[in-house]
């Protein structure tokens, strides 16, 4: 089967030297060659670790095929209620990784250029392909075929590709359901009305459905790109593992299994540092209430 992501890796390219030099004629400074240079490495690193990792997947998927509840072929009605169960399945895996450290030791990756253009989109993780397709797993069993829900995958990322700019305003109408460059710019703000908000793929309905949404504010409270604290690095091995590294760090310099275990599940701003509100406690954040 063709990697659609290998295929259209000249159109990004292509893509991405149109859009900087439109950039350069309007001056609005949205590139930065060593922040695109270290986007583009992170990129290369995805699709190489992505060719072992696919391949287990896909075999992994094809072992669960074997217990299937149905047996689906490949017609056209098929395709698109695959189109939606894969839309709901990235819903709650990008919105886990969000709310999950686990899961955000490996997102943080794509989150953490201050610049927003297209080879922000090829930031991406090293390390998510390896957890991320439990989100997926139910499709076999339900009975989508394997190659059918790898190719839907790609597919939406294919589509994510093109919102990464900050060249295309309000699209009109299409903002109701599409997931469009103005959604995701907030997706990509640092700022507190924008952070665990909009995490669609390629349609925006799940997250008005689920309470997630927030549409762009082009005033003094527009998107500001970044991390809550940036790195300010552009080694792409501090980019892909420094999550992971404070993730085990915080681990090992904490007291009481429910405290490490929180600091690996529970939400990525969680910090133990909240007992400093109450000295005289010496348990874990987890059992006072009001502390999240």
């Amino acid at each position: 089967m063709p990697n659609l992501i290998h295929l259209a890796i000249p159109a990004f390219v292509v893509l991405m030297l149109a859009e900087a030099s439109a950039d350069a004629i309007m001056r609005r400074d949205l590139y930065e060659i060593k922040d695109a240079a270290a986007s583009v490495t992170m990129g290369l690193g995805s699709v190489a670790v992505g060719l072992l990792t696919k391949v287990m997947q896909l075999a992994m998927f094809d072992f669960l095929y074997r217990f299937r509840m149905f047996t689906f072929g490949y017609q056209w009605w098929v395709w698109v209620l695959l189109f939606f169960a894969d839309e709901v399945s990235y819903y709650w895996f990008h919105r886990v990784s969000h709310e999950c450290r686990l899961f955000w030791a490996s997102h943080v990756v794509h989150h953490s250029s201050q610049r927003y253009n297209l080879s922000t989109a090829l930031r991406q993780s090293w390390t998510g392909t390896l957890t991320g397709w439990v989100f997926w797993m139910w499709l076999p069993l339900v009975g989508f075929r394997p190659v059918m829900v790898l190719t839907v995958q790609a597919i939406s990322l294919l589509y994510q590709f093109w919102i990464h700019t900050e060249l295309v305003g309000s699209l009109g109408p299409l903002e109701t359901v599409l997931n469009t460059p103005s959604h995701h710019r907030v997706h990509h703000g640092s700022n507190p009305r924008c952070i665990d908000r909009n995490h669609a793929g390629t349609v925006i309905l799940w997250d008005r459905l689920f309470g997630t949404f927030e549409p762009e504010d082009g005033g003094e409270d527009r998107p500001h790109f970044g991390l809550t604290t940036n790195l300010h690095t552009y080694n792409p091995a501090r980019i892909a593992f420094h999550e992971w590294a404070d993730m085990l760090r915080d681990v090992r310099n904490s007291y009481g299994w429910r405290t490490k275990l929180r600091y690996v599940f529970g939400h990525p701003g969680w910090r133990q540092d909240a007992l400093s509100k109450f000295p005289q406690k010496s348990v874990s954040a987890i059992d006072l209430p009001g502390i999240d």
